[in-house]
């Protein structure tokens, strides 16, 4: 079996000695448009995460039978043209779903307890000079009794839920498809979610329901001192309206994700004043050491599926 796997180097040092066991694996750190024709024509199985797999690619590949996506979303694959051509289509669904969660959190605490500032603070010398024991200039809230929204309530948006409810917050929710229903907190409307809530946090799929969910005009009915998250996908939130928002009003935002990535070096994130309301971090939720390790497990288990 030809296995040939497209961006490894977005598994970082996670081992892939585990293909070796179907026969000749070829291992590409990264693959261009330019590339990928040449690198999968002879191949039985592609592995790819982020590389687009088009029919005119599959029509390349003759002896080409299965597209692994390492990753829950499978939009980088021709599906339809996939199943005309009978070659199977693999996702791994549910390996990140711990990491997400955390690093939900870690964003929140970071804007919510101004982390950089209190620590820079102290490495900088300005507590030592303090005459006093503590520093009370940027004040923060418990998550106790506050509100807290979610918009998306799959598996990740459930977990992000129970450890909320846990620190004693009241758990609202806003299903974008309509049709989720969840006993255990409370459904609301969109816009009362974002005009009552504290805490706000993004776990939803970007699709039609979703796409430009979050605009200027929605994101300004936010409480004053609310923190938005968004940890599902960058288009779900208007980015310009992020960055003119966090300039105009008390809102914080912890944004993992973006329309484009990796993020426009002319994005207007990059160009806020109120930086200390914003925190960005690189699409890394899903990355902790064992979600990655679940994921190539994933793989390598649709692999065998497919020709057992």
């Amino acid at each position: 079996m030809r296995v040939v796997i497209l961006d490894a180097l977005t598994f970082g040092d996670t081992s892939l000695s585990g293909f070796n066991q179907f026969g000749d694996v070829k291992i590409y750190q990264t693959t261009s448009k330019e590339q990928t024709k040449q690198r999968i024509t002879n191949a039985d199985v592609i592995v790819t995460n982020k590389v687009v797999i088009t029919d005119e690619f599959m029509a390349c590949a003759k002896d080409l039978k299965l597209i692994c996506v390492a990753a829950t979303g499978v939009n980088n694959v021709d599906l339809e043209a996939a199943k005309r051509r009978d070659i199977e289509v693999k996702n791994v669904s549910g390996y990140s779903t711990s990491s997400v969660i955390q690093h939900t959190f870690s964003m929140l605490f970071y804007l919510l307890g101004h982390s950089k500032y209190y620590d820079e603070s102290v490495k900088d010398g300005t507590y030592s000079k303090s005459q006093i024991f503590t520093d009370v200039s940027k004040p923060f809230f418990e998550i106790k009794g506050k509100k807290w929204g979610i918009i998306g309530l799959g598996e990740i948006g459930q977990g992000v839920a129970n450890i909320a409810q846990a620190f004693g917050a009241d758990v609202f929710y806003y299903s974008t498809s309509g049709k989720n229903r969840n006993y255990d907190y409370q459904r609301t409307t969109l816009d009362n979610l974002l005009k009552s809530c504290d805490i706000i946090s993004i776990h939803a799929p970007l699709n039609e329901k979703t796409n430009n969910l979050l605009g200027y005009e929605q994101l300004l009915t936010c409480k004053d001192g609310a923190v938005v998250l968004n940890l599902g996908r960058g288009g779900i939130v208007n980015e310009e309206a992020v960055a003119k928002l966090v300039d105009e009003k008390n809102i914080s935002f912890g944004l993992d994700v973006f329309t484009k990535e990796p993020l426009d070096e002319k994005s207007p994130l990059l160009s806020v004043k109120n930086k200390q309301r914003l925190y960005l971090t690189p699409h890394i939720a899903w990355t902790s050491v064992e979600a990655r390790e679940k994921l190539i497990d994933g793989v390598i288990s649709n692999i065998k599926s497919v020709f057992s």
